[in-house]
């Protein structure tokens, strides 16, 4: 049986993207589950793998039927985006750094498109380097579905048992209460639904994260619950869909954890990150359904402070990897 290949973008080489890429792919257990592919520029890895002394070798592929390699030789695609290594100013934003990162996630796409690659595990990109590069994204999950023809992408958090989907991420806490309603809580409980479906678990059981205190006591504590989301709960079981709630949030997680519920739906981005992240912080693994193909990524930035000084901390990408490699042979895009 042929092994599953992902492809590993090395992230803004001035950042900590091409350590914890190698780090984590010298792992013995990533390579049980498939083959990863890193795609970046040899100068830069050569220098980080050097400078850290890495053990493992560096073995160029030039073509995707041939990738192969180990824990001891690591396959890497070379985009030679940074020719010169004097040219990277190591731990700053640069125009140049945010055009490799753009480049190295362009060909992991053409490499997911073409069949060659499952799925793609990134590592963090800067959006200020985008800026400076007059790149037209904001971040992974716009630049994923551009290029690659999709039309909507939706995050959701794993780490162990639990997966969370968000109903609302990159808005304050009061525009986030401020914008339940109850057809936008039945559509993202659909959503949560497909994403089960597109991984093989169709019929599997859906949590709607309460907003209030104990899911407002019967309206002591708030009307969000009466008002928004028991009537979504209700219209979404009507529709078929397997979901309980609104569930009060100190506990619906630890539920999730527990294996009770297969998602959570949390209504606002700290909601979600709280639990998640408490529970382990490093191996919270961010999953974007919806593309063509699967994404994974760590769930942390560049890390301009701490780049190249082998300080990194590479669980994180390592579970990334891990998880992309057991979620893409499943995976149905919807």
């Amino acid at each position: 049986m042929k092994p599953t290949v992902i492809a590993v973008p090395m992230g803004d080489p001035a950042g900590v993207g091409p350590e914890i890429a190698l780090r984590a792919m010298a792992d013995p257990d990533v390579w049980k589950e498939g083959v990863p592919l890193l795609i970046g520029d040899l100068t830069v890895l050569e220098a980080v793998s050097e400078k850290l002394s890495l053990p493992a070798k560096l073995r160029r592929v030039n073509e995707p039927s041939a990738i192969s390699g180990s824990p001891d030789e690591l396959p890497v695609m070379d985009l030679g985006m940074i020719p010169r290594l004097a040219d990277l100013p190591v731990g700053q934003v640069s125009a140049l750094g945010g055009k490799a990162a753009v480049a190295y996630i362009r060909k992991a796409v053409e490499l997911c498109m073409s069949g060659a690659a499952s799925g793609v595990a990134t590592t963090p990109i800067n959006k200020e380097a985008l800026k400076a590069a007059k790149e037209p994204y904001i971040g992974h999950t716009e630049m994923l579905a551009e290029m690659s023809g999709a039309t909507k992408s939706y995050t959701m958090f794993l780490v162990d048992k639990l997966r969370i989907l968000f109903h609302s991420r990159h808005l304050s806490l009061k525009q986030a209460i401020g914008h339940l309603t109850t057809e936008g809580v039945i559509h993202s409980i659909e959503t949560a639904a497909k994403c089960l479906a597109s991984i093989g678990l169709p019929a599997g059981t859906i949590a709607l994260a309460a907003l209030n205190p104990h899911a407002s006591d019967g309206g002591l504590f708030g009307d969000e619950e009466a008002r928004f989301l028991a009537p979504a709960v209700e219209e979404a079981r009507k529709r078929g869909i397997n979901v309980v709630g609104p569930v009060p949030a100190d506990s619906v997680f630890y539920f999730g954890l527990q294996g009770k519920y297969d998602v959570v739906v949390s209504l606002y981005h700290d909601q979600g990150h709280i639990a998640s992240k408490t529970y382990d912080f490093y191996r919270t693994v961010s999953v974007t359904f919806g593309l063509p193909f699967i994404r994974t990524s760590v769930d942390h930035g560049t890390a301009f402070d701490i780049a190249w000084k082998g300080i990194a901390n590479p669980v994180s990408m390592k579970e990334a990897m891990l998880a992309c490699f057991r979620i893409a042979p499943l995976y149905r895009p919807f």
